[in-house]
């Protein structure tokens, strides 16, 4: 059973439509992407999954059924815009927050203690919220939106404002949630971190999904027929080679159709003048993809 099943869902306000038929499904144990520029649709299919909105047409299923309030609280929502009461101790917001979802003080409270353990903030326990530095209160949201052990978990921009030591800190946690068996869906803006993390990603621009699979596919799509090579000597008039770029001292060879990175690899190894330090079949990276998706190309 999927965790969540989004068919064909769409929304307008005022005549303008902010999504425009979007499907796609996020599956137990998966930790899920979406990306896109800002305005492309992401938050307000958010806001539907979570039943904040309601879609124009479409269905949206939530743990094999429509939304309701159980269902709710087997939810964990980290929204772009934090929701930390400042001037509540730590482990009071934290406490407060949990039992809004379901949980017993007590069990709260030592769920709490012991997740600022984790992470190294044990001794905020008792500070006000607007004493911390962002970075610790991003840690101290992040561990509301999982105290309460939900099913799926839904992240905008989770990272922003942690140094990479409490970036890894969170990407453990969530890497945690996926092995559980439970489902991650994660917005964020930081490709490098979608490419370490995710099974597979969606893609919105104007409102529609523009790419959906896993990122080895997606790069696929996108993919020149062309090697990088790094070395010494020549690399032209190569059997099957249509042209040759240099770029910040990598060569890039654009093969013609039908010629294969193993016969060029062949062709350079057989040269005594020339050394080859690296190939590699060139694959874009998700930074690259996006603006190109973003222009207007759909990949092959």
């Amino acid at each position: 059973m999927a965790m969540l099943n989004i068919v064909d869902v769409k929304k307008s306000f005022a005549g303008t439509e902010a999504v425009r038929g979007v499907s796609f499904n996020v599956e137990p144990g998966e930790l899920f992407g979406v990306l896109g520029p800002n305005g492309a649709g992401k938050t307000t299919t958010i806001r539907m999954i979570l039943d904040i909105l309601r879609p124009d047409s479409g269905s949206i299923e939530v743990l094999g059924g429509a939304m309701d309030e159980a269902k709710k609280n087997r939810i964990g929502y980290l929204p772009e815009e934090r929701g930390l009461y400042r001037n509540l101790k730590v482990l009071d917001c934290m406490v407060y927050l949990a039992t809004l979802k379901g949980l017993e003080r007590n069990e709260a409270r030592k769920r709490a203690s012991a997740y600022l353990e984790r992470v190294e903030l044990g001794h905020v326990a008792q500070k006000k919220v607007s004493e911390l530095s962002k970075g610790m209160q991003q840690k101290v949201q992040f561990g509301t939106t999982i105290l309460h052990e939900p099913d799926i978990v839904i992240i905008d921009e989770p990272f922003e404002a942690l140094d990479p030591v409490n970036t890894r800190m969170v990407k453990d946690l969530l890497f945690d949630i996926r092995r559980e068996g439970r489902a991650v869906l994660m917005c964020t803006h930081q490709m490098h971190l979608i490419e370490e993390m995710c099974d597979r990603i969606v893609m919105f621009n104007r409102g529609e999904i523009v790419l959906n699979g896993t990122l080895r596919d997606v790069r696929r799509r996108f993919a020149p027929n062309a090697v990088w090579v790094e070395g010494h000597g020549s690399f032209d008039n190569l059997p099957g080679i249509e042209s040759v770029q240099a770029e910040n001292g990598q060569v890039q060879l654009n093969l013609q159709a039908g010629t294969s990175p193993q016969s060029v690899f062949q062709a350079l190894a057989s040269r005594s003048d020339t050394t080859v330090d690296r190939f590699e079949v060139a694959i874009p990276s998700l930074d690259d993809i996006f603006v190109r998706v973003v222009n207007g190309e759909r990949g092959q």
